[in-house]
C-alpha cells in the first residue's frame, strides 16, 4: 500500500507539474504590452498604448516608424495568423503539413501569386514601398528577437521562424501585395460560377440553365448564345459520369497528424470554393445630416467574411507627422494583419466603408490543345485556319513534410494561368487531353496599385479625398460609402473592370473559346464612369446588390446579390426621420428575412405524412420570416428549403453533378422560380407542391434525427452557431472546442444581420460561417463617439484572455468605443531604438 500512495503521489506530482509548465509556457507566450523594448530599425521611440476598448494607438515621431512598429505589433499579437497566411499566399503548406496540403499549394503556385505581387511591387512609388518594407522590418524584428513564439502552433507543428527572420527573409513587401491578392481572390471572383454552369449544361439546354442561374430581377441573361450547343459542337465534355471531387485525408494518429490530415481537406474545400462570389458579401450605408438627431452624417459598415479565429481584421490607430519628406498620418480603424495600413475606418475628419461591389472580372477561357503538339494552343488567325503558340511554362518546386519534392509545372496562355492544371474537378468535367480552362483575372495585372490607394486613404480628410485616394484602388472592386465633417457624403465605386465588346455574345458568364478575339477584353471602365451617387435622397446603401441604374450603359456583372438585403436596408432607413447610433445599431441586428417570407407560404401548405409534420406546421403558423435564434420555425424552414433544393435540382441535373456545385451556392433564386411557376420541368410530372411535402418529410427525418422529436424545442441558433473557426486546429475533434470560437446566432444569408451556411459541410450544415467579421459606426458630428466590435478578440493567441473577449458583445450587436481620446491608457509599451555602442 506505501508504493502505491508513492506512485499515486508521484503521478499527482508530474500533473501538477505539468500543469505548471503549461501555465508557465501560456505566460512566457502572451505579448508584452508594458514597459519597454528595444526594436532595431526605428529612428526614434514609439509609443504602443492600448485603451479599454483594446484598441492599440502606434503614436510614433516617423510615418516610417509607425509603420514598423505595426508590423511589430501585428506579430506579437497575430504571429501564427502571419505564419498561415504566407504559407497559403506562397503555397509552402506543404512544407509543414505534408501531402494534405499540396493540392492547395499547387493552385497558389498556378496563380502565380507571389509573381504577379512582384511584378506589382516593382511599379509601386517610393512610399509605398518604403511603408511596405518598414511594415516587414517589424515583423522579421519581432520573430528574430523574441524569447518565446507567440502561439502554441509553432510548438505544436514543429515550425520556427526565427532564422528567416533574422536574415529578413521571413515576411518581405512582396508578401503585403500578395497578401491584398489574396484578399481580391476571395472577394473578387466568379471563375466558380464559370464553371458550374459549363458543369450543368452537360445536363440540361440552354434554356433551363437561365433557369437554374436566372438573372437579375428584371434583366434579361447576359449570354445570348446558346451555350449548350457551344459545347457540345466543340465535344468539351469528358463523356463519363461526373463524380464529386472530395480530398482525401489519410489515416492518421496523434492530434498533429490528424491536424494535418483534417487541414487538407479543409483547405481543398476552400480552393474549390474561390470563384464564387455568392454569400460573399457586406452591407453599408450612410446617411445625410438632414436624416440624424444630431444634423450631421453617420455611416454604418459591417463586412460579411469567412469567419475565422482569431478574426481577419486587428483594430489599431497609426499616428505620425509629417517627417523625411514623407506625409504623415493619424488613422483608426480596421488593419488587416500582413499590410501596415487601416482598410476600413476614419481620420480626424472622414470616415468609410466597403462593401463588395462584385463585378465580373474574371473570365474562363477554352483553351484548344494541338492535336499534333500537346506543347501547343490555339490562338487567333487573321485567315481563319487554326493557328498554335507554345503554352508558357514556369516548374514550380513545392517542398512535402516527410515526402521528397513535388516538381509542377505550370502553364499559362496569353489570357493567363491554366487554372485546371491546378483544379482536379476541371478534369472530372471536360476532356482536359483536347482543352484546358486558362483565368483571365484582373487583380494579377502588374498595374494593381491597391497599396497606394489605401496608404492615400489613411491621409483623406475629406470626401473629396477619399475619391481621389481610391482612383488608384484596383481589385477587388468595393462599393464605398464615405462622409466628413462637413456634412458631405458620397458614394463611388472604386476598382477595375474590363469592357466587353458589343459582338461577345458570351460576355464572361461561362468558359469562352479562347481563340476567338470576340472575347478578349476591350478595354477597361473609366473611373469617372463608375457608378456614383452623392446621396441627394438623404441617404445610401449598399448591399451587394446592383448598384446602378437599370439604363446604365456598361456591363459590369450578371452574379449580382438578390436584393433582399439592400431593400431591407433602405426601408429600415425611410421609416426612422432622424437616426441615432441605437437606430444603426437596431439595423446592424435585424433578422427579418424577405426571401424567407416569399418561400414560406409554399412550405406552410405542404402536406407529409411524418408523424411530426402536425408540430412542424404548428410551429410555422405565427412565424413572420424573423429568423431568431430562439425558434424552431427557422430552422424547419431552412432544413425543408434545402432539401426540396436536393430533390428537385439535383434530381434534375444529376446528384453527383449538384453536389459538386451546391453548398457553394444555394440555388435560391432558382427555387424561387420554380415553385411560383409550379414547374413540372424541375419538380416532376406530379407538380411542385408534391416535391414541397416530400422535401418537407425529407427534412423532419434529418431534424428529428440531429435534434429530437419534440419540435417545441428545437432551436434555429443550436444548429446555426457562428464558428469562427481557427487553422489548422479547428479541425481537430481534441482542440476546435479551445481553438474555436462558438455561439448561437440568428439570421441567414439574407438577413441584415446576416448568417451564411455552407449546406456542403455534413457535420454542421446550417452553421453560420460567414458573416458580419466587424460591425461599425461611424458618427460625424463626434467621431469620437464611433463605435466598433468584433467576433473573437484582438489576441490570436489561445491562452490569452483577449483572444475571445469581443464575442458576446457581437452576438448581441453591441460595441466597443471607437476613439482616438481615451480617458486613460489599459496599458502602455515603449519601442525603442537600441541604444549606441
Amino acid at each position: 500500500m506505501r508504493w502505491i500512495k508513492r506512485l499515486f503521489a508521484l503521478l499527482s506530482l508530474l500533473v501538477v507539474l505539468a500543469a505548471a509548465l503549461a501555465a508557465f509556457y501560456a505566460w512566457r507566450s502572451l505579448p508584452k504590452t508594458e514597459g519597454s523594448l528595444n526594436l532595431g530599425g526605428l529612428s526614434a521611440p514609439v509609443k504602443v498604448h492600448r485603451d479599454a476598448s483594446d484598441v492599440t494607438h502606434i503614436l510614433a515621431g516617423k510615418p516610417r516608424d509607425a509603420w514598423m512598429a505595426m508590423g511589430y505589433v501585428h506579430a506579437q499579437e497575430r504571429g501564427w495568423q502571419l505564419e498561415f497566411n504566407r504559407r497559403i499566399m506562397r503555397g509552402t503548406l506543404s512544407e509543414v503539413l505534408g501531402p494534405t496540403t499540396l493540392e492547395t499549394d499547387k493552385l497558389m503556385r498556378t496563380l502565380g501569386i507571389r509573381q504577379a505581387a512582384r511584378q506589382q511591387l516593382e511599379t509601386l512609388p517610393t512610399e509605398a514601398r518604403e511603408a511596405l518594407q518598414a511594415y516587414s522590418d517589424g515583423v522579421n524584428a519581432f520573430f528574430a528577437h523574441s524569447e518565446q513564439l507567440p502561439s502554441p502552433e509553432f510548438l505544436l507543428l514543429g515550425v520556427s521562424p526565427r532564422e528567416e527572420a533574422a536574415a529578413g527573409r521571413y515576411w518581405d513587401p512582396v508578401d503585403c501585395v500578395a497578401w491584398s491578392l489574396m484578399m481580391a481572390l476571395d472577394l473578387g471572383g466568379n471563375w466558380g460560377n464559370e464553371f458550374a454552369r459549363f458543369t450543368a449544361l452537360e445536363a440540361i439546354d440552354t434554356k433551363a440553365l437561365w433557369e437554374l442561374f436566372p438573372p437579375y430581377p428584371g434583366e434579361q441573361p447576359a449570354a445570348t448564345a446558346d451555350l449548350a450547343r457551344l459545347y457540345r459542337e466543340l465535344g468539351v465534355y469528358r463523356g463519363k459520369p461526373v463524380t464529386t471531387s472530395k480530398a482525401e485525408v489519410p489515416a492518421a494518429s496523434g492530434i498533429v497528424a490528424s491536424a494535418r490530415g483534417q487541414i487538407g481537406a479543409e483547405l481543398q474545400r476552400w480552393a474549390d470554393e474561390l470563384g464564387n462570389i455568392e454569400g460573399k458579401g457586406s452591407n453599408n450605408w450612410v446617411v445625410n445630416g438632414s436624416r440624424t438627431a444630431s444634423g450631421m452624417p453617420l455611416l454604418a459598415n459591417d463586412p460579411h467574411l469567412g469567419l475565422s479565429a482569431p478574426a481577419i481584421w486587428y483594430f489599431a490607430r497609426l499616428q505620425a507627422p509629417d517627417a523625411d519628406g514623407i506625409k504623415g498620418m493619424d488613422v483608426m480603424g480596421a488593419t488587416l494583419p500582413g499590410t501596415p495600413f487601416v482598410v476600413l475606418g476614419r481620420t480626424q475628419q472622414v470616415a468609410w466603408g466597403f462593401t463588395n461591389t462584385g463585378p465580373d472580372v474574371q473570365d474562363l477561357y477554352l483553351e484548344q490543345i494541338n492535336p499534333a503538339n500537346p506543347a501547343q494552343y490555339r490562338v487567333p488567325s487573321p485567315s481563319g485556319e487554326p493557328a498554335w503558340a507554345n503554352f508558357g511554362l514556369r516548374m514550380e518546386t513545392i517542398r512535402v513534410k516527410g515526402q521528397p519534392d513535388v516538381s509542377h509545372m505550370v502553364r499559362s496562355t496569353r489570357h493567363g494561368p491554366v487554372l485546371s492544371d491546378a483544379q482536379a474537378r476541371h478534369g472530372e468535367v471536360m476532356d482536359t487531353s483536347r482543352f484546358v480552362l486558362a483565368l483571365r483575372w484582373t487583380a494579377l495585372d502588374a498595374d494593381n496599385r491597391n497599396v497606394v490607394a489605401t496608404l492615400e486613404s489613411n491621409r483623406a480628410q475629406s470626401v473629396d479625398e477619399l475619391q481621389k485616394a481610391f482612383r488608384d484602388f484596383h481589385s477587388p472592386m468595393q462599393s464605398v460609402v464615405m462622409a466628413d465633417r462637413t456634412g458631405r457624403i458620397a458614394y463611388k465605386a472604386a476598382g477595375r473592370v474590363p469592357l466587353r465588346a458589343p459582338e461577345n455574345d458570351i460576355r464572361g458568364v461561362a468558359p469562352a473559346p479562347g481563340w476567338d478575339v470576340r472575347y478578349d477584353w476591350a478595354g477597361w471602365l473609366p473611373y469617372e464612369e463608375t457608378p456614383q451617387d452623392d446621396g441627394a435622397r438623404g441617404w445610401i446603401a449598399t448591399a451587394n446588390q446592383r448598384i446602378h441604374a437599370a439604363d446604365y450603359p456598361h456591363f459590369l456583372t450578371q452574379d449580382w446579390a438578390a436584393p433582399y438585403r439592400q431593400e431591407r436596408i433602405e426601408a429600415m432607413l425611410a421609416q426612422t426621420p432622424k437616426h441615432t447610433l441605437d437606430s444603426f445599431r437596431a439595423m446592424h441586428a435585424d433578422q427579418q428575412s424577405a426571401a424567407t417570407v416569399r418561400l414560406l407560404p409554399f412550405l406552410q401548405k405542404a402536406k407529409s405524412d411524418h408523424p411530426l409534420a402536425a408540430a412542424a406546421q404548428a410551429a410555422l403558423r405565427e412565424f413572420n420570416g424573423e429568423m431568431r435564434a430562439d425558434a424552431a420555425a427557422p430552422l424547419i424552414y431552412s432544413a425543408w428549403v434545402d432539401a426540396f433544393t436536393r430533390r428537385v435540382v439535383g434530381g434534375r441535373v444529376g446528384q453527383a453533378r449538384f453536389e459538386g456545385m451546391y453548398g457553394k451556392r444555394l440555388f435560391r433564386n432558382a427555387v424561387e422560380g420554380i415553385l411560383e411557376r409550379d414547374d413540372a420541368s424541375w419538380c416532376g410530372a406530379a407538380g411542385c407542391a408534391a416535391a414541397s411535402g416530400l422535401a418537407l418529410t425529407d427534412a423532419l427525418n434529418k431534424l428529428q434525427t440531429a435534434h429530437g422529436a419534440d419540435v417545441a424545442a428545437w432551436r434555429w441558433g443550436d444548429a446555426h452557431p457562428a464558428i469562427s473557426a481557427h487553422r489548422p486546429f479547428g479541425n481537430v475533434k481534441p482542440l476546435a472546442a479551445l481553438f474555436d470560437v462558438r455561439t448561437p446566432t440568428g439570421g441567414d444569408p439574407f438577413t441584415v444581420n446576416v448568417g451564411q451556411y455552407h449546406l456542403d459541410k455534413a457535420d454542421a450544415p446550417y452553421a453560420n460561417r460567414h458573416a458580419a467579421s466587424l460591425r461599425a459606426v461611424y458618427d460625424l458630428a463626434d467621431l469620437d463617439n464611433s463605435r466598433f466590435i468584433y467576433q473573437t478578440g484582438q489576441s490570436g493567441n489561445v491562452f490569452s484572455g483577449r483572444y475571445r473577449d469581443m464575442s458576446d458583445t457581437w452576438v448581441a450587436v453591441q460595441y466597443r468605443v471607437l476613439t482616438m481620446k481615451p480617458a486613460q491608457w489599459r496599458t502602455t509599451l515603449e519601442l525603442r531604438p537600441p541604444a549606441a555602442p
